[in-house]
């Protein structure tokens, strides 16, 4: 087991970052985290981490470029601090979406992010419901994807699903959908989408049987909404008795509030990755937290013992 584990943090998820650290029964570290006056991040840690097992817990979440300097900066911070081991938490992995070339002379981020982070010292890397798991592959080192079913499931088990289907809003969040089905042991339905341009989705076809039925839309994200509101409003006229959604990161940008509030979604579940602020928080909102979740995940890496017992 490596010396003593440490945990910093930067701004992007401070509330979180805390219940983190109350679950493991740690101090968080003391670090400077801030701006000079230009703009520029400034990063000092403030305490010894030579030798330490050391976490740095960042979301790149809007403004998404300043909460990925402050996370290089301080893995550079603590790799030039002779850190045993530097670990990136990273529930919210921003630039996940462009995993691939769909088009000529487009940029695939999400391995140039992964490059950067690298780069700046980190050895293994723990992510929350990342965009697409193959982007796994674009690490060196060690990656752990867990994903909030557990913490859903919690919710979820006091409900009556009997009559429940789980719903993924495109074929690209099948698996993430039929893993919670087969918890819940409910049917799957899957909506055809298409994305014609950025945040713009297209429903044409629901396949799978929801009339009469309650459904719970499962995706890893919620940006604009757009998304959401298309998928439930196809859902309602395919004659789904109540509507439920469910998401991993609540981005929430541009309109998506409006949309949310327009739409017949009745409730919402989403995880505390990107800290939500109180004017996006709407009735039928419940935020549920997968600190424990990563505290375990950080404690096994921390104690050298299996991990996998926590994925789904």
């Amino acid at each position: 087991m490596r010396n003593e584990l440490k945990i910093f943090s930067g701004n992007s998820n401070i509330e979180l970052s805390g219940k983190i650290c109350s679950y493991l029964d740690i101090p968080p570290g003391e670090a400077l985290v801030g701006a000079f006056s230009d703009g520029e991040c400034r990063v000092k840690i403030l305490e010894s981490a030579r030798g330490a097992d050391c976490f740095v817990i960042q979301s790149t979440c809007p403004p998404v470029n300043h909460n990925l300097m402050e996370l290089l900066i301080m893995i550079d911070a603590l790799k030039r601090a002779s850190a045993g081991r530097i670990t990136a938490v990273i529930p919210y992995y921003g630039y996940a979406r462009q995993d691939r070339k769909e088009s000529p002379r487009v940029p695939i981020t999400a391995k140039m992010v992964a490059n950067l982070i690298e780069s700046a010292g980190a050895d293994r890397v723990l992510v929350m419901d990342i965009h697409a798991r193959p982007i796994q592959g674009f690490f060196d080192c060690p990656v752990d994807n867990l994903l909030p079913i557990p913490v859903m499931m919690d919710y979820l088990n006091g409900t009556d699903k009997k009559n429940l289907t789980v719903v993924a809003p495109d074929p690209g969040g099948v698996e993430r959908a039929r893993e919670l089905a087969k918890k819940l042991d409910a049917p799957l339905a899957v909506m055809d989408k298409r994305r014609p341009e950025p945040n713009v989705a297209r429903v044409y076809h629901v396949v799978g049987d929801v009339e009469g039925r309650e459904v719970l839309i499962l995706d890893d994200m919620i940006d604009t909404a757009g998304t959401l509101a298309a998928v439930a409003s196809a859902l309602k006229e395919n004659g789904a008795e109540k509507i439920s959604a469910a998401a991993t990161h609540g981005v929430l940008s541009g309109d998506s509030i409006k949309r949310l509030e327009k739409s017949p979604i009745s409730e919402l579940l989403i995880t505390d990755t990107i800290c939500i602020p109180d004017d996006k928080r709407l009735p039928f909102m419940k935020i549920l937290s997968v600190a424990g979740l990563l505290g375990e995940a950080i404690r096994r890496i921390h104690e050298e013992t299996s991990v996998s017992v926590l994925f789904v």
